[in-house]
């Protein structure tokens, strides 16, 4: 096991990591930006080393600056967490080449997964299930509108070196696909400067499912069942549970063998999360996969009773993994509300002090947060303020939970998207479990549905 740990993060991942070392015996390294210094993650590792200013390409995303604070601190590893570095094949090589553990996958892993027309071709090659669309990067719009033409529209045209629905444009006709390209190529290059394109037949209404595979230094790899991550706006999760109301005993066995056979035959490492789109009918297809701890892990945990960060940890310093998949249990049910600091009409980001703060609490109910009272959301970084996070012995007991939670949470000073919790949690759509990924979009264009987020704005504490 490691002797002392970096974690190379800030908020509510970086608290999460620190408890899963002190479980573990591990010290810890808290690095963070100048704006950072009253942060709870700072406050609680054994020790904190400035890394510059609070812009994240100044201090979070400062390669130089975090393996200066490892190497004064003598950590022998760093936990990326999730965003700014996690899924950065070069700064897990440089660690390789610094010799410091990398708490992920081989920077190998990372950067075939990291590309999604190469992670594409993988699945392929592994025997994943994938929709229709180009075999790798498109040349030009003629090209685009030649691949459109035979696999039928709606299309959706992706960044190669995109996520989080940046570099994306869904196309319904021949006559707008130019201009998608160039506009899609162009935030593309904004946001990861790479213009790199392909295309993809559209699922208009899919559920947006993902199974978490854990795999050790030694060949052995399992999974933990599924996640459903449709509540999403513009492709930015904002609940999630497992197991999946739209996934049955038959196909979670059948996308958990498929993704098994598939992360062996790549001689995947660590953990990592396949992300598929499912039809109406049940068949899903291979969207992309994540090299990372993911946000939405503590449900897994929940119905699983695996400690995922504390199991990451073990495999990133070559211990087996002692489960089969015969062991694994999914039990009960839980669903995670991601608290964001921002308006939950507009989703506008909404940065500020917090005045008054208190969590809720009780049987079933957890809040992974680094928030607290007189604590400053600043501007600099993502919104996510918390992730509330309840369990319950089947979906339903789940929900009322959530509910419950969710009056309790005392959050003044700014606005959060607690009032947009609570609307959708009554939903009927979200009750019976029948719901996809433009569930959002009808909640909002839906007057029963803005009725209820009045109704929540006015009774949120």
């Amino acid at each position: 096991m490691f002797k002392k740990v970096l974690i190379a993060n800030r908020g509510e991942i970086a608290l999460r990591v620190i408890r899963a070392c002190k479980e573990l015996g591990v010290a810890t390294v808290a690095v963070h930006s100048t704006a950072d210094a009253n942060a709870l993650h700072v406050r609680f590792a054994d020790e904190a080393v400035c890394i510059g200013p609070p812009s994240s390409k100044e201090s979070y995303l400062n390669v130089p600056a975090i393996l200066s604070a490892a190497e004064i601190t003598r950590a022998d590893a760093i936990h990326p967490g999730y965003g700014f570095l996690s899924e950065n094949a070069e700064f897990a090589e440089v660690c390789r080449n610094c010799k410091i553990h990398f708490i992920g996958p081989r920077p190998e892993m990372i950067r075939l997964m990291g590309n999604k027309v190469r992670a594409r071709e993988a699945a392929r090659q592994a025997g994943l299930p994938l929709l229709p669309g180009s075999p790798g990067v498109l040349k030009d719009p003629t090209e685009a509108e030649a691949f459109a033409a035979e696999i039928g529209f709606p299309v959706i045209l992706k960044a190669a070196a995109g996520g989080g629905g940046r570099g994306m444009k869904i196309v319904r006709e021949m006559r707008a696909l130019a201009q998608a390209f160039s506009t899609a190529s162009a935030e593309a290059v904004a946001a990861f400067a790479n213009g790199d394109m392909y295309i993809e037949r559209y699922v208009e209404r899919p559920r947006h499912i993902e199974i978490q595979i854990v795999a050790d230094e030694h060949g052995h790899v399992i999974h933990l069942g599924e996640r459903e991550c449709s509540v999403q706006r513009r492709h930015q999760k904002l609940i999630e549970e497992s197991p999946s109301p739209g996934v049955s005993p038959e196909l979670r066995e059948e996308m958990g063998r498929v993704s098994l056979e598939a992360m062996k035959k790549i001689g995947y490492n660590n953990l990592g999360t396949i992300e598929y789109l499912m039809d109406e009918t049940g068949r899903f297809y291979f969207m992309e996969m994540n090299t990372r701890v993911q946000v939405e892990h503590p449900v897994t945990e929940m119905v699983t009773g695996v400690d995922l960060v504390r199991t990451q940890i073990q495999l990133a310093a070559g211990m087996p993994l002692k489960l089969q998949q015969a062991d694994v249990k999914m039990s009960g049910h839980s669903i995670e509300c991601r608290v964001n600091a921002e308006d939950p009409i507009t989703f506008a980001p909404w940065p500020g002090k917090i005045t008054a703060y208190s969590a809720p609490g009780g049987l079933g109910v957890r809040v992974d947060s680094a928030a607290y009272e007189n604590y400053t959301v600043l501007p600099h970084y993502d919104s996510l303020l918390a992730k509330l996070i309840s369990f319950g012995e089947d979906r339903d007991t789940a929900i009322k939970r959530m509910r419950r939670a969710l009056a309790e949470y005392v959050v003044q000073g700014i606005r959060t998207n607690i009032p947009f919790h609570r609307a959708a949690l009554l939903e009927d759509a979200f009750v019976r479990g029948e719901y996809d990924t433009r569930f959002v979009e009808r909640l909002h264009a839906s007057e029963t549905g803005t009725q209820r987020l009045r109704k929540a704005i006015e009774e949120t504490p």
